[in-house]
């Protein structure tokens, strides 16, 4: 008897986090540290009622299985008196069974609760003010979720370690030279004489590691995105459906396969040269018009080697009302690496680089069979021309002051400023069929590189014999080569990262995978925008209607907190206010759904081969450019299939569907998961729409950005360390920004659980609990702010638990004695 309670009681004090998992399956396409993946959102089942109905529901399928399993069925009825007596005696069992039970657990809660007094195990939630039951979430993104959070850092069973380290150093270390988050701040690990600091850090992080305990972050929200993209693009059919959606899965298959890729070499680009005409380069040339090859690569090739084309609105409409669209015609980006000389006002070729972008040239035309004796002539002429139009190029922000930018006129009048480009021949050929007159009107954005290049291409058009090598046209084949360097094999792109190296540029290499849901993307969106309007047609409604209330309640939090702030003056608190009043959130959903049959119409001259990604590729690019040219004539906002942040459109603040897609978000999810992620972003993204300049308008932004980076300082212990460490202006208002959209996050859930007090849970968590907990998984985003925040996310939850009436549970780190000291910010 005494050693069954020893048994019994073990049992019982085993972890949560040792309870069977949910089994993941891994992905058909390997990918280092994928961890869990999630389960396909519009695949899973919705519950249509309480989930405490469907626990019955499972409840009540069981126990017609346990009956019929029961061989007691099978055998001949026993008489009356001994069927009595067997179940006396089996009452007497189960009274006896649970009076034994009820004691170890007496005597287990009593044990944990000694434990937790004496500083180990897992710390006592405190009660809300309002009680609510917890009611589990029992749907399968619930269990995924489940197993995610088993297997990640809780900030409150691990107080001392979770937020050790900053944005992105969990991926990005000073030894392989990859740029930190917090770059440039004096006390973080890059620097190197915090080397031992950093070093120490991460052989915690193995430990944790080792214990089980890694730090399963959900990815941004742009990679979330292209993962659920990926997902839909490498699902086979099992059926013949659409030839459209067939030719966008082809085009991506056929881009994952290197193989064939690097079999192929350089000898598509070499054919296509070849039907252009040839090079001289190459020996072969046939003196082509430079206007028709001008013609040719912007039609057919969405190549641009001397301006930058796309389509756009006129600002100085806009505020009238009026949405119609323009040819917009820019400076073009430049091969040859240029700086800004603020001193004579002049872009130039940075001499430092010229040795390294002179050898990657030089290396471009060995690839392609250029003889060795003749490159260097070719590539002279192709920096010498390059330089040259560099100096006409500007910085942006230098036209923005110059009001260079939106210059109107018509095409006849561009064709008299810049005569050596065929205008009028050129655009109506990049957006063919649409019927362009010289009366149309374009606007500019920088019309003196526009006149100065016209003269620099007239100067070496006119500058050379028949018989000399044709620079001009040089540069456009290598303009060519490097639009189509993303379809040729990998000698080409390592010459691209060995330049970047030497520029100083170590960018990431983005996963296979990605590019090439990218690449699908360009030439096959309305496709995609198909399929994934097809998967959640049929439960758009349970979606629609869970964005949409955190959405609203995310926005009626984000008001009352404006009125929070202390302004500088009364007149810049009624400008935003009279802004915010105006605008209607909503979801952003696209009504207009092609078919499949107009999709299999549209696509019908697109001709995708399994082993011909170069060919694909180049198809891709005439679909892309098409699609460009139709927005001129299209008075709805155009939907962007890959866009992940709010955007204000009049006075509607839209938000796109592809936001709201796992593992950031799931109907079925509690609402305290939902609101800890995705209603945390999209706090965010407002105050970074509406409020872009509220750090002049309001001192509390520096006051709060400067609270939060102490708490920072003391609980990493780098206070007193080399003196006082100071944020930018732009950090301290990242960092308001961020403490901010928790705050208006909780808010609105406290909201949200009022109105619908039946909230789920997932691993007996309360509702607060879970919701920190959520929002410790979210990563440093990629947005355009990012670069600005000094510290990981869920270090938050440490500043906002110095409130000690909200946080579930307590916070407070044993080693840590100054945390006592911290305030709230």
């Amino acid at each position: 008897m005494q050693k069954t309670t020893i048994h019994l009681l073990r049992m019982s004090e085993t972890p949560i986090e040792l309870e069977p998992r949910l089994s993941v399956q891994p992905s058909s396409q390997p990918e280092s540290g994928r961890g869990l993946q999630p389960p396909p959102l519009f695949q899973l089942p919705l519950p249509t009622q309480d989930p405490s109905d469907t626990h019955q529901q499972m409840q009540l399928q069981l126990e017609p299985q346990l009956s019929e399993s029961n061989p007691e069925h099978q055998q001949q009825a026993k008489p009356a008196w001994i069927n009595r007596r067997r179940l006396i005696r089996l009452l007497l069992g189960f009274s006896l069974c649970s009076a034994i039970l009820g004691l170890v657990y007496y005597m287990h809660y009593n044990h944990q609760n000694s434990n937790i007094q004496a500083g180990k195990g897992r710390p006592p939630e405190k009660h809300n003010t309002i009680t609510h039951t917890l009611t589990p979430c029992l749907s399968p993104a619930c269990q995924w979720a489940s197993a995610r959070l088993s297997i990640s850092a809780d900030p409150f069973t691990q107080p001392c370690d979770y937020f050790l380290f900053t944005c992105g150093s969990d991926i990005l270390s000073p030894d392989n030279g990859g740029r930190q988050r917090g770059q440039g701040i004096p006390g973080h690990p890059q620097n190197q004489k915090e080397k031992a600091v950093w070093t120490e850090r991460r052989g915690q992080s193995k430990e944790r590691e080792d214990r089980g305990l890694r730090k399963e972050k959900i990815p941004d929200r742009k990679t979330v995105l292209l993962q659920y993209l990926r997902e839909i693009l490498g699902k086979s059919n099992t059926r013949p459906g659409s030839t459209a959606v067939q030719k966008a899965k082809g085009f991506y298959h056929s881009c994952l396969d290197t193989k064939s890729i690097e079999t192929a070499g350089a000898e598509p680009f070499l054919a296509l040269i070849q039907k252009l005409g040839g090079w001289a380069v190459s020996g072969q040339w046939n003196r082509t018009d430079f206007n028709s090859t001008l013609r040719l690569l912007m039609r057919d090739y969405a190549t641009f080697p001397f301006f930058n084309l796309y389509v756009g609105k006129d600002p100085n409409e806009i505020a009238r009302g009026t949405t119609r669209r323009y040819i917009q015609i820019d400076q073009p980006d430049l091969l040859i690496p240029i700086e800004w000389n603020s001193k004579t006002l002049k872009s130039q070729a940075k001499t430092r680089t010229l040795r390294p972008f002179l050898a990657s040239c030089e290396r471009y035309l060995a690839l392609l069979g250029a003889p060795p004796g003749s490159s260097m002539i070719h590539v002279g002429t192709f920096i010498s021309l390059s330089s040259e139009l560099a100096v006409a190029a500007a910085p942006l922000d230098f036209r923005l002051s110059k009001g260079q930018l939106y210059q109107r006129m018509t095409i006849r009048e561009l064709q008299k400023q810049a005569p050596a480009i065929d205008w009028l021949g050129c655009l109506q050929a990049a957006f063919h069929p649409l019927p362009l007159i010289e009366d149309d009107h374009v606007l500019l954005h920088n019309l003196p590189y526009i006149v100065q290049m016209s003269r620099i291409v007239g100067k070496w058009l006119n500058k050379h014999e028949p018989s000399s090598s044709g620079p001009v046209h040089t540069y456009m084949i290598l303009s060519l080569l490097h639009t189509l360097m993303p379809a040729l094999d990998s000698r080409f792109s390592e010459t691209a990262k060995n330049l970047s190296m030497a520029l100083g540029d170590a960018e990431e290499v983005a996963d296979r995978w990605k590019h090439c849901v990218l690449e699908t993307e360009r030439g096959f969106d309305l496709v995609l925008t198909h399929l994934l309007s097809k998967r959640t047609a049929h439960r758009e409604i349970f979606i629609v209607q869970q964005a949409e209330e955190i959405i609203q309640n995310i926005f009626t939090s984000f008001k009352s907190k404006l009125h929070e702030l202390k302004w500088t003056d009364q007149k810049s608190l009624q400008f935003v206010m009279k802004k915010v009043q105006s605008l209607i959130p909503r979801l952003w959903t696209t009504k207009e759904i092609s078919s499949e049959a107009e999709l299999d119409l549209l696509f019908s001259k697109v001709t995708v081969g399994t082993n011909s990604f170069f060919s694909n590729y180049v198809q891709s690019l005439s679909l892309w450019q098409k699609r460009r040219g139709q927005l001129l004539t299209e008075k709805a906002e155009a939907a962007d299939i890959l866009s992940v942040t709010p955007f204000l459109l009049g006075d509607e603040l839209l938000f796109p569907m592809g936001m709201f897609i796992p593992p950031l978000f799931h109907p079925t999810y509690p609402r305290a998961m939902n609101y800890g992620v995705m209603g945390f972003l999209i706090a965010k993204d407002i105050l970074h729409l509406i409020l872009p300049d509220v750090y002049s308008h309001s001192e509390m932004v520096h006051a709060v950005g400067e609270c939060v980076w102490a708490h920072y300082l003391t609980v990493t212990e780098k206070a007193g360390r080399g003196g006082e460490f100071s944020l930018s202006a732009a950090q301290q208002q990242e960092l308001w920004v961020q403490y901010s959209a928790l705050q208006i996050a909780v808010q609105a859930y406290h909201q949200s659980l009022k109105n619908h007090p039946n909230d789920t849970s997932i691993s007996g968590l309360s509702h607060t609990r879970l919701f920190l907990t959520s929002f410790s998984q979210v990563n440093c985003d990629s947005d355009p702010y990012s670069k600005f925040m000094p510290l990981e996310p869920s270090f938050l939850i440490t500043v906002i638990c110095a409130k000690s009436d909200l946080c579930p549970t307590s916070l407070q780190c044993p080693n840590k004695t100054q945390q006592h000291s911290l305030q709230t910010c």
